[in-house]
């Protein structure tokens, strides 16, 4: 396990380590950085762009976890039933998970942008039309990724569980409420877990997609520190402190999902 504790070390604890240092500091290289205390995160929450990309984050974030994790359950459900060509329909589903998001982030901008020109009008015409894009694009990427969980949960529920309740007359909908959904608390842990880091921490689909027009206001987090920290001479201190309070609020939000779904598990 050396080489890869080191390896681990090198390239990602230490670096981490020192942009913490640096986020207190003013700086355009390593070897200038000058100690300046909280002024680059007073800058950071002063920031219009900063707080509007955090609140576009938060609603998108919140929209695609319900949205992925209901059709992916929703897509399992159908597809551990009696379904002809179910192996190739998970197949289907699952292959867009493997497209890079950059890749993807264009697709999705040409297909958008096709449908929007019958109204003489782009993707960058309203953020409206770049948050719903942003919000398709990821639900048809992550989709079939969770539905592969949740079959992996619906097939390791005992047999024993559904014939005893269809026994006790209880109708699908009890069921699915009473026995299908508790059985399947771990998936929904991970499901919930993945979907959600997963769309807080979007940067590439959101790069080719919107490049956060217009006027940046469909800029999300992690874009918004890609264009302080590249785009703005002299705010790189102010980058690296965004960098610090976002990892700090995605580590806070995955943490406390990981303790609310772990605690339902165990009623469960």
């Amino acid at each position: 396990m050396l080489p890869t504790l080191a390896a681990f070390a090198a390239f990602f604890i230490v670096p981490f380590i020192m942009g913490i240092y640096l986020s207190f500091n003013k700086f355009t290289t390593v070897s200038n950085a000058e100690w300046i205390g909280f002024g680059n995160y007073v800058k950071a929450f002063s920031n219009s762009d900063f707080l509007r990309a955090l609140g576009f984050t938060s609603l998108f974030t919140v929209v695609s976890v319900i949205t992925v994790n209901l059709f992916a359950f929703l897509l399992a459900l159908a597809l551990t039933s009696s379904v002809r060509g179910k192996n190739v329909f998970r197949t289907i589903f699952f292959m867009p998970n493997l497209i890079g998001g950059i890749v993807l982030g264009y697709i999705w901008n040409l297909i958008i942008n096709g449908v929007l020109a019958n109204f003489g009008v782009d993707i960058s015409y309203s953020a409206k039309y770049g948050f719903w894009g942003l919000v398709v694009l990821t639900n048809w990427q992550l989709i079939g990724y969770m539905m592969v969980i949740y079959i992996a949960g619906l097939q390791n529920i005992p047999r024993d569980l559904h014939e005893a309740a269809e026994i006790d007359g209880a109708t699908r909908f009890q069921t699915l409420k009473n026995v299908t959904v508790p059985m399947l608390m771990s998936s929904i842990t991970i499901c919930t877990f993945l979907t959600l880091t997963n769309s807080f921490k979007l940067f590439d689909q959101n790069l080719a997609l919107t490049a956060g027009a217009p006027a940046r206001k469909t800029a999300m987090l992690a874009l918004d520190i890609y264009n302080t920290f590249y785009g703005r001479a002299g705010w790189q201190g102010v980058g690296q402190a965004k960098a610090v309070i976002f990892f700090l609020i995605v580590a806070l939000i995955a943490f406390a999902q990981l303790k609310i779904t772990s605690s339902r598990e165990v009623e469960s």
